[in-house]
């Protein structure tokens, strides 16, 4: 989420806004929907995600995102697809995990691991990673035991499409830019306000990456 000011019953308080982008079959992005929310928790990712399925939504297959839980169980409840951890968020968290004079060298060993060419070598060569860290690092072996599947989900999908769906990237650009122009505004007067905003940001994005 993208957390912005507004008035409420004469007080100054935070909104999330969040948005859903998609990857379809072609590997083009387009924007499905924005939402604000008192904070991200389970039950507002729940209705955004149901709203989308009520407008039409179908056929989703992953779900990309940070390893955010109230994200997760409500994608699991409403699509039943796969979770993919974004991968830079998940590199940022394995690196919290060690010394930081050796970061530089983990960065390296974790990131041949994201050069195979396909699933099978890149489980492989996880397991190589993880064994030869777990030795002085024990709790970035247990993370990388039990983030394989959710860091490497992407890659059950088509290699061409690997980018857009690998981590969260494309969509935090987006946030980014509602973050720029929201803080031109300052404080909102309404959600309705917000949404006219990020609204008509989503739809000149969404041409965009649509003559792209």
């Amino acid at each position: 989420a993208t957390y912005v000011k507004v008035r409420e019953g004469g007080r100054i308080v935070s909104r999330a806004v969040i948005i859903a982008v998609a990857v379809n079959e072609d590997g083009k992005r387009e924007v499905l929907g924005v939402a604000t929310g008192p904070s991200e928790a389970e039950t507002f990712w729940t209705d955004f995600l149901r709203s989308l399925a009520d407008r039409g939504l179908r056929g989703v297959k992953l779900v990309v995102a940070d390893d955010h839980k109230g994200l997760r169980a409500a994608a699991r409840r409403v699509f039943d697809a796969t979770h993919q951890r974004c991968r830079v968020h998940w590199m940022r968290n394995a690196l919290a995990h060690a010394p930081a004079k050796q970061r530089t060298a983990v960065a390296a060993m974790l990131k041949t691991i994201f050069a195979q060419e396909n699933k099978a070598d890149a489980e492989a060569q996880w397991e190589v990673v993880a064994d030869a860290l777990r030795e002085k690092q024990a709790r970035l072996g247990t993370l990388m035991d039990a983030s394989r599947d959710d860091v490497l989900a992407y890659m059950d999908f088509p290699r061409e499409h690997w980018a857009q769906i690998a981590s969260t990237n494309p969509l935090e650009r987006v946030n980014r830019e509602i973050k720029r122009r929201s803080d031109v505004i300052g404080i909102f007067p309404n959600d309705e306000a917000i949404v006219r905003l990020v609204g008509a940001l989503m739809l000149e994005t969404n041409d965009e990456w649509t003559v792209a």
